[in-house]
């Protein structure tokens, strides 16, 4: 092939990219803008304060409780709550150490139980959610909130889920906590990660009626208890490694009304500062996502080469070749890209020249999501805290 052949797959490809971002820009839900947060409402009292149980499914979590768990026991909500946390099979003292928390700073009352090892077909997230929920039912609760152990609330944030909850007439409601941004890898990778979720679920969708597009945030879920039971959460998800977006498809699936949107006021404590450290965060369920299809990854990495990678690729060859073409198509890609991602990267507080920097960024990713599905054909699966899920997830939606 001659280089001006070369040139023109290099300005073909450009175009492509471009018309690709264009698309992304304008059809894709407007998933670049984070204006959505909590619903309409949440600052308006409902007429009575429901009772409400936060399940805490928490493995391993000693090293982050104490930043965590005395923000849910300080919860200034009217309405009687109580926190069950369910110590997964713990073998650094967690559940002795949320008891110690409790005594320490009183506030909402605390139950700490454990399941015991989830049996053959469940992850050990939904077995210990549905053990905490078990317990929670008991009370007779109107809504859930599903929280992860490494997630700290502001004191206001259960008050503020149950009246949009209650004001929009939601049977989920979701916030993406804001995820820690303090190293080097946490500013590149972080904010990207959040992007990325959001290009494949932009949030506006999400919260339509009548829309399929559903997902939620794992780290705060407040669930209607009725929608629990009507889409049989977490039984008819019981092996999803993806379990939040798992969960949210069921609920959805089942007639209920869902609503994610960024948070401002909760937060994850759980720190990310080596690049293995995100790697292992993303890899971990990132073949999972794609249904473990070679043709869905091939397909991926195709889609990731092509809007993320071509651009400044045909920038390069297009000013080492004089093609004005291929420069004007791959810095025309490169520049939209960049200004979509400029508003995560103000959401999260970072220098908007790493914008720059997202297609380095989404080679990490395409070389996660490989490392992925090549850990998965070697037969590792998906390894978390000592254990390791082979099967595939079995997501509400299919058969």
């Amino acid at each position: 092939m001659g280089q001006t052949a070369r040139v023109s797959v290099i300005v073909w490809s450009a175009v492509g990219s471009l018309a690709a971002w264009l698309w992304l820009l304008l059809g894709q839900g407007f998933f670049w803008r984070t204006d959505v947060g909590m619903p309409p409402g949440e600052d308006q009292p409902p007429d009575g304060w429901p009772p409400v149980c936060v399940v805490v499914p928490a493995r391993d979590e000693a090293a982050v409780l104490p930043a965590s768990l005395p923000s849910l026991l300080a919860q200034d909500y009217p309405g009687r709550a109580e926190v069950f946390l369910v110590d997964d099979g713990s073998t650094d003292g967690t559940g002795e150490l949320a008891r110690v928390l409790s005594r320490q700073h009183g506030g909402l009352p605390l139950t700490v139980a454990s399941p015991g090892e989830p049996p053959a077909g469940w992850t050990g997230k939904l077995w210990a959610l549905r053990h905490g929920i078990g317990l929670a039912r008991a009370r007779g609760p109107e809504y859930l909130l599903l929280t992860d152990a490494d997630i700290a609330h502001a004191p206001d944030s259960l008050r503020r889920l149950v009246a949009a909850a209650r004001a929009g007439g939601f049977d989920l409601v979701s916030q993406m906590a804001r995820l820690r941004v303090e190293t080097w890898w946490e500013r590149l990778v972080v904010p990207a990660f959040v992007y990325f979720f959001a290009q494949l679920y932009p949030f506006r969708r999400i919260g339509r009626r009548g829309t399929r597009t559903a997902a939620a945030a794992g780290g705060c879920v407040l669930l209607r208890t009725e929608a629990a039971e009507r889409a049989r959460i977490p039984e008819a998800i019981r092996q999803a490694l993806i379990d939040d977006v798992a969960l949210a498809r069921a609920v959805k699936g089942s007639g209920g009304h869902i609503w994610l949107g960024l948070a401002e006021r909760v937060v994850s404590v759980r720190p990310y500062p080596r690049l293995r450290d995100l790697w292992r965060m993303v890899s971990r369920s990132a073949y999972a996502q794609l249904r473990r299809s070679p043709l869905l990854l091939l397909g991926t990495v195709a889609g990731l080469t092509l809007v993320y990678l071509v651009p400044p690729a045909a920038l390069a060859v297009g000013l080492a070749a004089g093609s004005a073409a291929a420069a004007l198509a791959g810095g025309s890609a490169w520049l939209v890209m960049a200004g979509t991602y400029v508003p995560m990267l103000r959401h999260y507080r970072q220098p908007l020249w790493l914008a720059v920097l997202l297609p380095f960024t989404a080679l990490l990713y395409l070389l996660m999501t490989v490392d992925s599905a090549v850990r998965h054909h070697r037969g590792r699966g998906a390894a978390w805290k000592g254990r390791t899920y082979a099967r595939p997830d079995v997501l509400p939606d299919e058969g």
